[in-house]
């Protein structure tokens, strides 16, 4: 009799529990950003994402472009650098007092801008280990999910540096990590060269008809 109760009762907990649950209401998605506000609070960003060919220094790289980048991916990048989960001094202090409003009119500036430029197909032929990267990326590096970068188009040098942080843990995220760890330094740079020759992300610049692509093979 009492294992009877006992089990009556567990049914009826779990019962309410699941019933609780699934009333629960879905958080409310976050606003879209205001692309205008964006464009003045991307004055400092410009100073270096703005620029054909810009270097980052200790370690020499260049700063990705964000043109055609999705803004829900640039807003979970700047949310990394603000937590620290990215590596760069820089990008920490600029991320660091930017609300969460902030970051997504940023987000809808560099979106506003134009959308990727995406050729009629992949050129060239993708290393074996693409083949693992497109399942989030997307096939020649255009990503479909708005919250995995699209890769193509983007600088050679940069794609290197990133995998580079995630295979040492410096990038703080599992699904990365647990693929980059593998990678040879050979490999890494097969797929920064197969992405970067394909057309896609770009530079942006104010106060042009049009964006401006910077070369990304060099």
């Amino acid at each position: 009799m009492q294992k009877t109760l006992l089990a009556v009762l567990l049914s009826l907990t779990l019962t309410g529990s699941s019933l609780a649950w699934a009333q629960e209401p879905a958080a409310a998605p976050a606003p879209p950003g205001d692309a205008t506000r964006g464009a003045v609070l991307s004055n400092t960003c410009m100073g270096c994402h703005g620029i054909d060919g810009y270097r980052n220094a200790y370690p020499s790289y260049r700063v990705p472009k964000l043109g055609g980048q999705h803004p829900e991916y640039v807003v979970i990048a700047l949310q990394g650098y603000k937590n620290q989960t990215r590596p760069h001094k820089t990008m920490h202090a600029q991320a660091a007092t930017q609300s969460d409003e902030d970051i997504r009119d940023i987000a809808a500036f560099f979106a506003s801008e134009g959308a990727i430029r995406k050729a009629a197909s992949p050129v060239g032929e993708a290393p074996a280990k693409a083949a693992t990267c497109v399942a989030c990326h997307g096939d020649g590096g255009i990503s479909v999910a708005s919250n995995w970068p699209s890769l193509a188009g983007q600088h050679k040098d940069y794609i290197e540096h990133a995998l580079g942080e995630y295979k040492a843990g410096l990038r703080k995220d599992p699904v990365m990590g647990s693929q980059a760890i593998g990678l040879t330094p050979a490999e890494m740079t097969e797929l920064a060269t197969y992405f970067s020759s394909q057309s896609g992300l770009f530079t942006v610049h104010y106060g042009n008809a049009g964006p401006v692509t910077a070369d990304a093979s060099k």
